[in-house]
């Protein structure tokens, strides 16, 4: 994962809107792709991408992969925006 990888996962409404789904609960990929006025192979991608950015976690529960939100990494994006805003005040 890296943070090119990140901004270019968050850089889409879709997969922004995916990740305040599943900031709610743990989904499957039809549950979310019901969610939307898109198709699931569209869905499958974008979840794909969030996964190789490392803002998604998929757990095989029986038939079903659940998706999560991976929130190590989303403290990480935050910590490095925070570090940018630091140095600023820190000017000041």
């Amino acid at each position: 994962m890296s943070l090119q990888d990140t901004f270019k996962a968050l850089s889409d409404n879709t997969r922004r809107e995916i990740l305040k789904l599943l900031r709610e609960k743990d989904m499957t990929a039809g549950e979310i792709a019901g969610k939307f006025n898109i198709t699931k192979p569209s869905i499958s991608h974008h979840l794909n991408l969030l996964k190789q950015a490392g803002l998604v976690i998929d757990v095989r529960q029986g038939q079903n992969i659940y998706y999560s939100l991976n929130t190590s990494v989303v403290e990480e994006v935050l910590g490095w925006f925070l570090q940018l805003t630091k140095r600023r005040l820190d000017n000041e």
